[in-house]
C-alpha cells in the first residue's frame, strides 16, 4: 500500500507540473509588460480596452443562446432515446460524436455554401449558433446521457403518469430535476468551449473572445497572455461550479412535483 501510495504521488506530482509550468511560464511573462519588474500592467491594458467587454459580452451571449437551443433539442431527445428507442442509442451517439471527426473550419465552410443562397441566415448569427450547437453535442449528450443511465427513467416516469402527469410535467417537473448535475456538467463545458472558440466567430465575422484574442496579439505581445489566463480562469470557474453544484445535489430517482 505504501508502494503504491509513493508512486501515486509521483504521478501526480509530474502531472501537475506537466499542466501547470506552461501555465505558471504564461503567467509569469505577462507580468513582464514594464521592462524589469513584475506587474499587473497587461492586465490593466486589457481591461482598459472596450472591444475587450464587447467581444465578451458577445461571447456571453452567443453561449447563452447555444445552451439554451442545445438543451431544448438534446434532453428531449436522449429521454425518449432512453424511455422508447433504446435500439437507436448507438446510432444517436455516432451523430454526436461526429463533431469530434469533421474539423471546425470543415464544418463552416460547408454551412456556408449550403446555406449561402439564403442572405438572412449569413447576416444574422443563425449559422454561428447552429455551427457552436453541433460543437457543443458530444459534451451535452454525454453529460445527459450519463444522468439519465443513472436513473430509472421508465419507472419515473410511470410513476409521473400514474399520479396524472401529462408528458410537460413529466420533463420539467420529474426528469429535469433528476438530472440537475448532468446537465449543468454539459452547459459548463459548452460555455467554456464557446467562449474559447475561435474558427466558426473568425470565418463568419463576427465578434466573440476567441477573434479578439488573435486580434490582440497579432499588435501586442504582453496583453494577449494576460488576456489566456483570464480564459484559464474563466474555464476553471466552471469546473468549480460544477463540482460545488454536484455536492449539493438532491438524490437521484426522485419525483420533483409530480403530484
Amino acid at each position: 500500500m505504501k508502494r503504491n501510495s509513493f508512486w501515486s504521488w509521483i504521478v501526480f506530482i509530474i502531472g501537475m507540473i506537466y499542466f501547470f509550468l506552461p501555465l505558471f511560464a504564461v503567467f509569469e511573462f505577462s507580468l513582464r509588460a514594464k521592462r524589469g519588474v513584475y506587474s499587473f500592467e497587461a492586465y490593466r491594458v486589457a481591461f482598459m480596452d472596450p472591444e475587450f467587454y464587447r467581444n465578451f459580452g458577445m461571447s456571453l451571449f452567443w453561449a447563452f443562446l447555444t445552451i439554451i437551443i442545445s438543451l431544448v433539442l438534446i434532453v428531449p431527445t436522449a429521454y425518449w432515446v432512453h424511455l422508447r428507442m433504446r435500439r437507436w442509442r448507438p446510432v444517436v451517439e455516432f451523430f454526436t460524436l461526429m463533431p469530434f471527426v469533421v474539423p471546425a473550419v470543415v464544418l463552416v465552410f460547408g454551412m456556408s455554401r449550403l446555406y449561402a443562397r439564403f442572405s438572412l441566415m449569413v447576416e444574422l448569427p443563425v449559422l454561428l449558433i447552429a455551427g457552436y450547437i453541433v460543437l457543443s453535442f458530444p459534451y451535452i449528450y454525454r453529460a445527459v446521457d450519463t444522468g439519465l443511465r443513472a436513473v430509472d427513467v421508465r419507472t419515473l416516469t410511470e410513476a409521473a403518469q400514474s399520479l396524472g402527469a401529462g408528458w410537460g410535467v413529466i420533463l420539467f417537473r420529474v426528469i429535469f430535476p433528476n438530472l440537475r448535475v448532468a446537465i449543468l456538467s454539459g452547459v459548463f463545458l459548452t460555455f467554456a468551449i464557446v467562449m474559447g472558440e475561435f474558427t466558426f466567430a473568425s470565418l463568419l465575422s463576427f465578434d466573440a473572445f476567441g477573434p479578439y484574442m488573435e486580434e490582440i496579439g497579432a499588435m501586442r505581445a504582453y496583453t494577449p497572455q494576460a488576456l489566456a489566463v483570464v480564459s484559464f480562469l474563466i474555464t476553471w470557474l466552471c469546473i468549480g461550479l460544477i463540482n460545488r453544484v454536484a455536492r449539493g445535489a438532491p438524490g437521484q430517482g426522485q419525483i420533483g412535483g409530480a403530484r
